[in-house]
């Protein structure tokens, strides 16, 4: 069931000061306050896909267990193929068990090793369910050093995503992943093409670029 929700003038949430700025385009019914924006699309701790100097950007909030998460990587590579001017920001939020904590902790530390995205990809593309034995032959397969991998993951910014990718979750009520972001609306389960391009068009509306 697609489920759509707009966001109201914040306070503060577990770990974050979101102060409740109000409208800077008093137009807007429910507009998302700049401090949010800013810890949910800015933070330097977040993987930044397709175009980092978009116009809008689509936040997406998933687990490596999630079977819909998985289901729409194809949707978001069509979606940034279609949209040059498209900035993507995810958010791993292990929500399904240790084994998603461990592939989220792994994935984060794979950016000082520059694999990331074929990390990620592999990982949304594997059968069965990401724990750390899986999570690692996978590291392996795409060349990571996994003994730096490990050394990585217990690094300050991995642990400080996922706790601000948490409190995010909570201070907005997400309800689950995967949650897709643009503007001031937020959509929540598997998604198709049309829903994504419709949600970042009325972001786009919304902050009017």
């Amino acid at each position: 069931m697609l489920k759509r929700r707009t966001f109201l003038a914040s306070a503060t949430a577990t770990g974050l000061t979101l102060a409740a700025a109000h409208a800077q385009q008093p137009d807007r019914p429910n507009p998302m306050p700049e401090e949010l924006r800013q810890s949910l699309e800015r933070d330097p701790t977040a993987p930044v896909l397709a175009n980092a100097q978009g116009n809008i950007t689509l936040t997406e909030f998933f687990d490596y267990n999630c079977p819909y998460c998985r289901k729409v990587v194809p949707v978001i590579q069509r979606l940034i193929s279609a949209d040059p001017q498209l900035r993507v920001v995810y958010r791993e939020i292990p929500v399904f068990g240790e084994g998603s904590w461990f592939a989220a902790r792994a994935s984060l530390a794979s950016l000082k090793q520059g694999r990331y995205w074929q990390f990620h990809a592999a990982l949304m593309g594997m059968r069965g369910r990401a724990e750390e034995p899986s999570v690692m032959r996978i590291a392996r397969q795409v060349g990571l050093d996994e003994a730096q991998l490990r050394r990585d993951m217990e690094a300050a910014s991995v642990a400080e995503h996922i706790e601000t990718s948490q409190a995010l979750a909570d201070h907005m009520g997400l309800l689950g992943t995967p949650t897709f972001i643009a503007g001031d609306e937020a959509l929540f389960g598997h998604q198709s093409l049309d829903d994504l391009q419709g949600l970042v068009a009325r972001g786009r509306s919304a902050l009017g670029v």
